[in-house]
């Protein structure tokens, strides 16, 4: 039976020099590379679906894969795709990178410049590896067949402009409509998730950053299930801890949450540090929440133009989202996009905190009356997003309801009151 090999490589040299090494492998049969984490991602989720059975039996992943780092694309397919033997090609193949690659889940390390023998008895040894796997497992292996859960983070332009509240309302929509849904308190120092939700608790997300294996059981440890079925994994009670959640950390927490919930939507603040800025490159969407003032719209700008100069995403990559809208303010969200430069949410959200200041103070912002502007302005929002299964649909599970435009763009049409 012929071996089949999946190269993830985004170098046009090292694809050629791959594949020709391939070609001459014995019993080999290369499958078209792929050239980026989420195409081979996405590849494999796509064979899943079919059959475990149509899944290859190698994938070799290069150390210059991105956007995804190659260690956490590595976990990631591991975490997965169980079955599949993992061998990372790197020009670093020390004894510290060997164990940190193993730690993630590769079955090999091959070195570069690719050597004959060395690539064809790492590949015969992996590929009978996972054959075992199969033959033991049968049709018992856990594979998450979908092409990956939606991640979605949300910033605020500065501390105060509603960054939490919209984060809170995104993750409920997307729950109340049959999608599972995990809330995360990324704002590390300063988050307030579990004063909104009148939530008490003893594990944080610093409880899963020196975890190096993320177990879906050691995944359901660290969350908190909330009574409206949202899984919620909240920032430390002792700020100082933030700091113990580095980047690296918050690409596994993300890349298992991503292979468990249909929809992550985390609080990322308006503080960036390396953690905020992970999850913020890892991201599907980015929100950037913004007041219609002066000193808001320069915040906005500023994030944006920062997250550019760090290469963590570019300003048409990021939607920023009106909160407090009327129609009175001089700033409207045409200007706004014209300062900031990138998208800017269809969906505002309206200027009405005495709708929502009983709910606040009593930490009960799920249950927000589904009649209020605000309420429906950020399930509309999520609807706009792509976040609920019928965006078109009045849904009141939950006590909302989605109304806009088609699932997964972002267009819905204003509201006559400026609703956002």
């Amino acid at each position: 039976m012929p071996t089949r090999i999946l190269p993830a490589v985004g170098d046009p040299d090292a694809v050629r020099s791959i594949t020709t090494l391939l070609s001459q492998l014995p019993d080999a049969e290369p499958v078209a590379p792929v050239t980026d984490s989420t195409q081979l991602v996405d590849t494999l989720a796509r064979l899943a679906a079919e059959s475990v059975d149509e899944l290859p039996e190698v994938v070799i992943v290069h150390e210059r894969i991105g956007p995804v780092p190659a260690l956490e694309l590595v976990r990631e397919v591991a975490l997965r795709f169980p079955a599949v033997g993992v061998i990372l090609v790197t020009s670093d193949p020390g004894p510290g990178l060997f164990q940190a690659a193993m730690d993630y889940g590769a079955r090999g390390l091959v070195a570069l410049p690719l050597g004959y023998e060395e690539l064809a008895s790492r590949v015969q040894a992996v590929a009978q590896w996972s054959v075992g796997v199969r033959r033991h497992l049968g049709s018992a292996v856990d594979v998450f067949t979908g092409a990956g859960g939606t991640v979605v983070t949300v910033s605020g332009a500065k501390g105060g402009v509603g960054a939490t509240m919209t984060a809170i309302q995104l993750a409920l929509a997307a729950q109340a409509s049959g999608r599972p849904t995990a809330l995360v308190d990324m704002d590390l120092q300063a988050g307030d998730v579990a004063s909104y939700l009148d939530v008490q608790f003893r594990r944080s997300v610093v409880d899963l950053a020196t975890i190096t294996d993320l177990s879906p059981r050691v995944l359901a440890d660290a969350v908190f299930r909330h009574d409206t079925g949202l899984a919620l994994l909240l920032a430390p009670g002792e700020g100082e801890r933030g700091e113990e959640v580095t980047d690296r950390a918050t690409r596994q927490i993300v890349s298992a949450l991503r292979a468990r919930y249909e929809v992550v939507v985390l609080d990322c603040g308006a503080q960036l540090g390396g953690a905020g800025a992970a999850a913020v490159e890892m991201a599907d969407s980015a929100l950037l929440v913004t007041t219609p003032d002066v000193v808001a719209v320069r915040g906005a700008k500023r994030a944006v133009r920062m997250w550019d100069r760090l290469q963590i995403r570019k300003a048409e990559e990021t939607t920023v989202v009106v909160n407090r809208h009327t129609r009175a303010t001089e700033i409207q969200p045409p200007l706004i996009q014209k300062i900031t430069g990138t998208a800017v949410a269809a969906t505002t959200v309206p200027a009405n905190f005495k709708e929502l200041q009983g709910a606040v103070d009593a930490g009960r912002v799920h249950e927000l009356d589904s009649r209020g502007t605000v309420k429906q302005a950020l399930w509309a929002l999520a609807g706009e997003l792509g976040l609920v299964r019928a965006a078109e649909a009045d849904h009141r599970k939950g006590g909302g309801r989605f109304r806009g435009g088609d699932r997964g763009t972002v267009g819905l049409r204003r509201r006559k009151d400026g609703a956002g």
